[in-house]
């Protein structure tokens, strides 16, 4: 495939706009890249007085000249782009040229920023920034072959090659054509292959296009040029972890233990280590960070979090102080926390005071909502629902969600009838709000109105199609009783085509599977989901296949742990005792 890709120009005018908002903040040289590759080009200090042709002041040049000013100051960059460009090339005057270069960028005219920056480079050769915008402007309309002598001359002098490597990742990282790109990459660093900076930008370009193998190989030669490197050893953790998360924790730990004062690595390995639920792990990994950053706020919230999931709730609380003591920059969300894990010990009126502190602002109906749950538990169901009337100046959105609340508060309470008028209201004032449909379609088949609640989840697939658990509900409610198995099944794969992870759904297909007749499937799809989620309903359900299965001492096991965690589940008690008698 050819070099030469000619974008089209509204994809031009994108990448123009692009370094029309990069010189407005003064960041041109400083893209971003897959590898979160920041590198600083250095510019060159203009001499006092650069020496330059100077243009006849004729009649007609201050005429044209006082046209592109005016230009300019409208807002009309692209015409003040061409003015200067017809006064660059009939003077010669670099500076014309650089007017003509930057206007055309901020108007987002390609083809005038190609002609105009060229000419400027031409004009200043020793010039790095005129070089650097005509690189720039050449790759942002896809000419990699015409940008080719300029990256070269980019990478001459040899204070700034190897930062130059690092910025050729950021500038191409978003060209389409990956194999063109890896193969200018390859070309320009063939002559530096002692480089490191250069092996790196090659194994950039070589992920960038699927060729992984390729990539750590140019990793390792990297490494081996400049031992300890951050850069190069995050960027092969992330190859390694794609294609497996073991082998990628192995690799860092063996860095860390090499170069222990590695502290992005160690962020890297840190947060691996929670996406594969390594929790105590992720801690040890983040503590050993709060040590080298001698407690920033933000990492003493991490750590705190990462206590609240391993239920050390005095390290949790202790953490979250630290980090209200350290100017943390959002306190509600660390009050929200405290409030939280104070609801886990049952201290609920201190959770109550920490949720009190919320200030106004996008998290204070959150605190109001749990203030109004804990006074439902102290006081009454009647004394949280007041709480939750006495909220004023509610948008549309905020109602529903308050709505939703008060019909949950009564539900919980078993007053199902009143919980069913709450939302019945609700979606009559409030039509067509998914959430409170579903929650509406819920209590109805709480209630036994079958029609009421296949006629709403009906409408809210229609209202909004990719609600998973509208399509999950009323397959559900169909396999439950035993009726339209087929149409059941259609509608929970749908469910689990939008959401395929979700263990309510995996747990609706195993039992519409064991409806069907499928045991080995259902067991399949119900195990996966009480793997995922010690759910009681879902222990019901797995229990009842196995023991259809005859494999009944299982059943029975899976049975009393739930009910240890859970005694007072209603279907978990149900389901045990219609199989008591046939032990």
């Amino acid at each position: 495939m050819p070099l030469f890709q000619p974008l089209s120009l509204n994809s031009a005018r994108t990448s123009l706009l692009l370094l029309a908002l990069l010189y407005s903040a003064g960041a041109l040289a400083e893209p971003a890249s897959k590898a979160e590759v920041k590198a600083e080009v250095k510019t060159e200090a203009k001499p006092a007085a650069m020496v330059m042709a100077k243009p006849e002041l004729s009649g007609e040049f201050v005429y044209k000249y006082l046209v592109g000013e005016i230009a300019g100051q409208r807002g009309d960059a692209s015409l003040a782009g061409s003015v200067f460009m017809d006064l660059a090339k009939s003077s010669r005057d670099a500076r014309l040229a650089e007017r003509a270069a930057k206007a055309a960028v901020q108007g987002q005219n390609a083809p005038l920023a190609v002609q105009a920056s060229q000419l400027w480079s031409d004009l200043d050769p020793d010039s790095i920034e005129a070089n650097q915008v005509s690189t720039q402007v050449l790759v942002s309309v896809g000419r990699l072959s015409a940008a080719k002598p300029h990256l070269q001359k980019l990478l001459l002098k040899p204070d700034t090659r190897a930062n130059g490597f690092l910025y050729l990742n950021g500038l191409l990282s978003g060209q389409p054509d990956k194999q063109a790109v890896l193969n200018l990459m390859e070309e320009l660093a063939k002559p530096y292959q002692d480089l490191p900076e250069a092996r790196f930008s090659v194994a950039h370009a070589a992920w960038s296009n699927g060729l992984n193998t390729r990539a750590l190989d140019e990793l390792k030669a990297a490494e081996q040029l400049r031992p300890g490197w951050e850069l190069s050893a995050m960027l092969q953790g992330q190859i390694l972890a794609k294609q497996q998360a073991g082998s990628a924790m192995s690799f860092y730990d063996a860095f860390l233990q090499k170069y222990p004062a590695s502290d992005e690595v160690r962020m890297a390995y840190a947060r691996l280590l929670v996406s594969q639920k390594q929790i105590q792990a992720a801690k040890t990994q983040f503590v050993k960070l709060l040590e080298s950053s001698k407690g920033s706020p933000e990492a003493l919230v991490v750590v705190g979090l990462l206590s609240l999931q391993l239920e050390d709730m005095t390290e949790a609380e202790r953490y979250f102080k630290q980090s209200l003591e350290a100017g943390y920059r959002d306190p509600d969300q660390l009050y929200i926390y405290l409030g939280q894990l104070n609801e886990r010990r049952q201290e609920l009126k201190q959770a109550i005071a920490w949720y009190q502190k919320v200030q106004p602002g996008e998290r204070l109906l959150a605190a109001k909502l749990s203030i109004a749950s804990i006074t439902a538990r102290l006081e009454g169901t009647n004394a949280g629902i007041a709480q939750l009337d006495s909220l004023e100046k509610l948008n549309t959105e905020q109602e529903a969600v308050v709505q939703q609340a008060k019909a949950n508060l009564l539900m919980q309470a078993k007053r199902h009838e009143e919980s069913y008028a709450v939302l019945e209201n609700a979606v009559s004032t409030l039509p067509n709000t998914p959430e409170l449909i579903y929650d509406y379609a819920m209590a109805a088949e709480r209630l036994q109105k079958m029609d009421v609640a296949e006629r709403e989840l009906r409408k809210l697939i229609l209202i909004k199609p990719d609600f998973a658990q509208a399509y999950n509900a009323l397959g559900y409610s169909w396999a439950d009783r035993n009726i339209k198995l087929e149409e059941a099944r259609k509608l929970i794969e749908k469910a689990l085509e939008l959401s395929p992870d979700d263990h309510y759904i995996m747990d609706s297909m195993g039992w519409v599977m064991y409806r069907l007749g499928k045991l080995d499937t259902a067991a399949d799809y119900l195990r996966r989901a009480y793997t995922a989620q010690a759910d009681p309903e879902i222990a019901a359900h797995l229990g009842e296949v196995l023991w259809q299965q005859g494999k009944r001492d299982e059943a029975v096991r899976t049975w009393e742990d739930a009910l240890r965690a859970h005694p007072e589940n209603e279907v978990l008690n149900t389901t045990r005792q219609k199989f008591k008698q046939a032990l």
